[in-house]
């Protein structure tokens, strides 16, 4: 994988974990009043941003070719969901295989990032086991 390649892997993950956290964010916050876990999704969406932006925001922006992704359609699954936290559930778990992914490329370019990454993967983990189990 070229450098491009290594970039638009980069920017399509960034980019899909920080919309799953947003996501996620929202629904605690509009859906469930959860201020607690708002607060988190919100800190952990910062942290992500913190970790990879100055890494990859420029390059991954000039070598982003939407209308070339050959993976772009989505699946039957992904265009329904039975209700709120099946939204979150799914969002959540595009969280966590974005930032798998993230880990392992930028491993490539920056190993404290990669470590920071893996971190920050961990408590997704551990927000996801405290929202799946609220009240």
């Amino acid at each position: 994988m070229g450098n491009a390649g290594l970039y638009r892997v980069l920017d399509a993950n960034f980019n899909r974990a920080k919309e799953g956290l947003r996501v996620c964010e929202d629904i605690c916050r509009y859906g469930w009043d959860d201020r607690p876990l708002t607060r988190a999704y919100k800190d952990a969406r910062h942290q992500l941003t913190a970790v990879l932006e100055s890494l990859v925001l420029g390059k991954a922006l000039k070598e982003r070719d939407i209308a070339a992704d050959v993976g772009r359609s989505s699946t039957v699954s992904e265009g329904r969901r039975a209700d709120l936290a099946a939204v979150f559930w799914a969002n959540s778990q595009r969280v966590k295989e974005s930032l798998r992914v993230v880990e392992e490329v930028v491993k490539l370019l920056d190993a404290k990032a990669a470590q920071n990454t893996k971190q920050l993967r961990y408590k997704v983990y551990a927000l996801e086991q405290k929202a799946v189990g609220r009240p």
